[in-house]
């Protein structure tokens, strides 16, 4: 009996070609060391090897993994590598590959919940163990969405319906003179996504106002309180207000409780970003990362960033899901279904813009099975244990600077030999070091900048890391300063000393 079909393949074929891949990926992630981190092709350059137009008959798989080879593998920034310590660790565990795998052979859309209702119901679920782990009240309403831009984007949605009297859902923003200037409140270190949702929202870059930090870079929660009486003295109306846990600069946490308290003075929603930060909190000592955000009315953590889950997976909660689910329900005729208690079998697409909702809760259920909360805390320990040792060699240096406090898994550094006091030339020091060691292709690092200063950024939290990295890549950041200065001193450019008295971290 000849062997089924698939459409587009025998089952026999299909069998074949997916064991192929998966030793393609195997050997990938296995071999992964052996490519450079940062890809070196110059822009442009795989468009140049590919063909303008799409095959007009059908090739075949050995054509397709040796192009793989070819062309993609060397236009492509690792991500996976455990060299990647640029921006957040966005690195997929073995079981989240094997999830995306399985997602993509069900290829259903979550956006009913009758179009899949395992996929409703398992992203119910897992969004609800993660909240346990992380140590979060009950109860909290939580969905997947893509991204924290996206997250973030809801949340500021949700806080922009809060204010009922405003009836912009209905009546909508533009040509309206009865509207007051309305405010989101974050951070001067809070991410950009933040800007981003009140452009989208209307609000303008004027809809963001931004407030001092501490000296751990932290908000200040007096110059946040004056800012909205201020605020609301002029005619301005607050918004929301947005606490990080883990700034993208310096993983500075802010202090929740206390924003907390301010926004209950004033009534106004506080969301929690902690998209990278919210993880530590599955760590026992770790766990005050999160104190105080049982009091925001959102938060957002990414499984892709520090829960060993591929990009993408954001996470949001609410306490107030019904204020959500009416900034954004709109159900034509064609999406109409039997009537259920939303709590029992909600439609994901009545939280957020997305009607093609992808079965994201895969992987990340895959995920959590595979590494259990002592995997994960094991790794994570790690991973902060890593920046403490780098940490530690920068502080005990008299070449280098340690630019921010570590509390979590990144590093912010930058080179400083003595003599130099001019800051232009210090800023172009680390930057060529930096460009130094990323060219060198074992690690990719990232950068900031901190008070004004270029500042080397060097995150750990790749699942494959191992505990020699921080002194392997302290070697490498020694050699490329030393050979900086060489350089400089050839060149005849004015060197400076070699060493300086070590002196205590300026943070």
């Amino acid at each position: 009996m000849p062997d089924p079909s698939l459409g587009d393949m025998r089952v026999d074929e299909f069998e074949a070609a997916a064991q192929r891949v998966a030793e393609w990926m195997a050997a990938y992630l296995r071999d992964i060391e052996q490519h450079p981190v940062l890809a070196r092709t110059p822009p442009g350059w795989l468009r140049e090897q590919l063909p303008a137009h799409a095959p007009d008959t059908a090739e075949d798989l050995d054509a397709v993994l040796a192009d793989l080879d070819r062309l993609i593998v060397p236009a492509t920034t690792h991500w996976n590598s455990p060299g990647f310590f640029a921006y957040f660790a966005s690195s997929s565990s073995a079981a989240g590959v094997l999830g995306e795998m399985l997602s993509a052979a069900f290829n259903v859309n979550a956006m009913l919940w009758r179009t899949s209702p395992a996929a409703t119901e398992l992203e119910q679920v897992v969004v609800d163990w993660l909240r346990r782990l992380l140590g979060l009240p009950e109860p909290l309403f939580g969905v997947i969405n893509d991204t924290a831009s996206s997250s973030t984007l809801y949340a500021l949605a949700a806080a922009r319906e809060s204010l009922t009297d405003l009836r912009i859902r209905d009546a909508g923003m533009s040509g309206r003179n009865d509207l007051p200037q309305l405010r989101v409140y974050a951070s001067a270190e809070a991410h950009s996504s933040v800007d981003k949702a009140c452009l989208v929202l209307g609000l303008g870059t004027r809809g963001v106002r931004r407030i001092a930090v501490d000296d751990a870079y932290r908000i200040d929660p007096g110059a946040l309180r004056r800012a909205l009486e201020e605020d609301v003295a002029a005619g301005v109306r607050p918004m929301a207000v947005v606490a990080t846990v883990g700034t993208t600069s310096t993983t500075s946490v802010d202090s929740v409780r206390d924003v907390a308290d301010v926004c209950g003075e004033h009534g106004v929603w506080l969301h929690v970003d902690a998209a990278y930060g919210g993880a530590a909190a599955i760590v026992p000592e770790l766990a005050w990362v999160l104190g105080g955000a049982e009091r925001g009315d959102s938060i957002v953590v990414n499984p892709h960033k520090w829960l060993f889950t591929p990009i993408d997976c954001s996470v949001l909660w609410t306490r107030r899901p019904d204020v959500l689910r009416a900034a954004f329900s709109l159900v034509p005729e064609y999406l109409r279904s039997d009537a259920r208690a939303p709590e029992d079998a909600p439609d994901l697409m009545d939280y957020g813009m997305s009607l093609g909702r992808r079965f994201r809760a895969l992987k990340l259920w895959l995920v959590l099975r595979r590494f259990g909360r002592e995997g994960i805390v094991q790794l994570i320990r790690r991973h902060c244990e890593m920046a403490r040792r780098l940490a530690a060699l920068v502080e005990a240096s008299a070449r280098w600077e340690l630019m921010a406090p570590a509390p979590l898994s990144v590093v912010c550094l930058r080179a400083h030999p003595s003599g130099v006091t001019d800051e232009s030339q210090l800023d172009a020091l680390s930057e060529r070091v930096m460009r130094r060691v990323n060219e060198a292709g074992r690690f990719f690092l990232s950068h900031t900048r901190v008070r004004d200063r270029y500042v080397i950024r060097v995150a750990f939290g790749h699942v494959r890391a191992t505990e020699s990295q921080p002194d392997a890549l302290w070697e490498e950041l020694e050699a490329a300063q030393a050979a900086e200065l060489s350089a400089l001193s050839a060149s005849g450019a004015p060197t400076p000393p070699a060493s300086r008295p070590a002196s205590p971290s300026s943070i």
